[in-house]
């Protein structure tokens, strides 16, 4: 039995003794009043439900990282023993083997000591650690590309013929400060996930620009192309996007450059490529612009390539961006969550899915998630519907999946058993329409957890993006939940849901007709954005 197991185990234990204590005090309380002057019991504190879960298997494991590796003066609070931010890929060679990423030991103030990586050759039942060489801790050092204090951002892909890549934000110091320094790496697997080759650099820069949120695709049609693409900020409201592609299968790189600048009081964010079967490229991005007077709005757009991202089409208009972020009822505190960027998968056909949190369906009052598809390479998109089971609770950080079959998935947390004192508790939640997207079934992964156990950096935070993806007919989603007991300490986690999940189906609902945000509700969806943007300017972004 794992640890993580063992501890979900004792608090079950707990609430089950908790339960026997409440009847307890309501039996003494029925039998004070037979002649004693005693008072009658106060009653009992209202105890938490136990943990429970679908089946999983704890992936990250406790930190083998040497003190100082980093061999930087500390800046921040370094959490030990914390994963953020997991990735998952699948070997199309050999629906087995799966490689999964995470950032390991989170810092307060933005990144990790490092990236850690894994594989598995039974489908996820079983894991070999591993790492590539993306930050001092991982083994970079003046001889390679790796020479950086911390890495994040890590993002996964597999080609047709089983190669693998890995693409990590490595950086040193925050951001845009003298002395300070970023690069997007990459590394290559041809072991199923085994081993990996020294990080090259798609660019590197120092204080001058800072590079953010990358990630990585392989060519579905083609082993020979894999596509980077990030976001570059010369400042806090600029942010050009940047774009690298191999064409060898990762014998070499084509130079970085800049495929779309949006001005110099705009910047693009949380940028994701997929490829359709017809071969045309498509990156879906956020665009965070800065009017006249610090007016701050957000939006989802999407631009196309025909030819491998040698030219690209002018970007349109998905949706705007409406989130106004999460944050425990109680107390205030923030979580930083996925507010401000999308997840993306293709379905049967190319149909492109996107999910994303929003607050348009409460009419500002708080987040739940929105999903949208377009069935022509992104040239149009249907109306914005929300798919989370539970709207009268705050959702947030959705991920997204289709399966060959059609069947799509997304998983979020949301805070229905929020509703305790003392802790923040949150449930992770997998719905799955087999319709297109008009109704769901909802299914319960695992919770509650405690997110006042998560590391803090500039809000709880287990990731501003969660990880699903599917094998041999079933989903897989890659998680991070924070660990039962007092200490802040987070894990990443694969889990395998039912394939028929028993629940009622629900509607996908559009927001209703005539419902907009009030002034004070745009205001919060304005205050989250250039905390978005204050982040990044800061090196907490990361």
């Amino acid at each position: 039995m794992s640890a993580r197991r063992a501890g979900f185990r004792i608090r079950a234990g707990c609430a089950a003794r908790g339960l026997q204590l409440v009847a307890l005090l309501t039996l003494l309380a029925a039998c004070g009043g037979g002649g004693g002057n005693g008072a009658a019991m106060p009653p009992a504190p209202p105890v938490p439900p136990a943990f429970t879960s679908v089946p999983q298997v704890r992936v990250s494991q406790p930190s083998a990282f040497a003190p100082g590796c980093d061999g930087a003066t500390p800046t921040g609070t370094l959490y030990v023993d914390t994963a953020a931010e997991p990735y998952l890929a699948v070997n199309p060679t050999n629906q087995l083997n799966l490689i999964a990423g995470w950032q390991q030991n989170r810092w307060s103030d933005g990144g990790a000591q490092g990236v850690s990586l894994a594989s598995s050759v039974d489908g996820g039942m079983s894991w070999r650690l591993t790492s590539a060489a993306f930050s001092r801790c991982t083994g970079g050092n003046s001889g390679n590309a790796g020479n950086y204090a911390r890495a994040t951002d890590v993002w996964l892909t597999a080609s047709p013929n089983g190669g693998m890549y890995a693409l990590s934000l490595s950086f040193t110091g925050a951001t845009l400060l003298p002395g300070s320094s970023s690069a997007m790496l990459v590394a290559q697997s041809l072991d199923g996930g085994a081993t990996w080759t020294l990080p090259i650099a798609l660019i590197q820069d120092g204080a001058q620009f800072s590079n953010d949120k990358g990630s990585i695709t392989a060519d579905p049609n083609n082993s020979s192309y894999v596509y980077a693409v990030w976001d570059r900020l010369p400042n806090q409201i600029a942010g050009p996007a940047y774009f690298a592609m191999t064409a060898d299968a990762g014998a070499s790189w084509q130079p970085a450059r800049n495929i779309y600048d949006p001005g110099p009081t705009s910047q693009t964010i949380g940028h994701q490529i997929v490829v359709l079967p017809s071969d045309v490229v498509v990156d879906i991005f956020t665009q965070i612009d800065t009017a006249a007077g610090g007016v701050t709005t957000a939006s989802l757009r999407a631009m196309q390539s025909a030819d491998h991202g040698t030219t690209w089409s002018t970007p349109v208009m998905i949706s705007d961006l409406e989130a106004r972020g999460t944050t425990d009822p109680q107390s205030g505190h923030a979580v930083r969550d996925g507010s401000d960027l999308a997840s993306v998968s293709v379905g049967p056909g190319g149909v492109i899915e996107v999910v994303w949190q929003d607050a348009r369906f409460s009419g500002g009052q708080r987040d739940g998630i929105a999903l949208t598809h377009s069935s022509d390479a992104g040239a149009s998109w249907s109306a914005p519907a929300q798919v989370n089971a539970d709207h009268a609770v705050q959702a947030f950080t959705p991920t997204i999946n289709v399966r060959p079959d059609g069947a799509i998935a997304v998983t979020y947390f949301d805070l229905r058993n929020d509703t305790f004192p003392g802790v923040f508790l949150s449930d992770c939640w997998i719905v799955v329409s087999r319709d297109g997207g008009a109704t769901f079934q909802e299914s319960h992964l695992s919770g509650p957890l405690d997110l006042n156990l998560a590391p803090d950096s500039q809000g709880l935070f287990l990731g501003d993006y969660q990880s699903l993806a599917n094998a041999r007919g079933a989903f897989l989603p890659f998680y991070v939940q924070t660990d039962a007991g007092t200490q802040v300490r987070s894990d990443a986690s694969i889990s395998f849901p039912p394939a028929a999940l028993a629940a009622a189906a629900f509607r996908a609902h559009a927001a209703p007709p005539g419902m907009t945000l009030t002034a004070a509700a745009r205001q919060h969806v304005m205050e989250r954005l250039r905390l978005t943007q204050a982040q990044r300017l800061r090196g907490r972004g990361r």
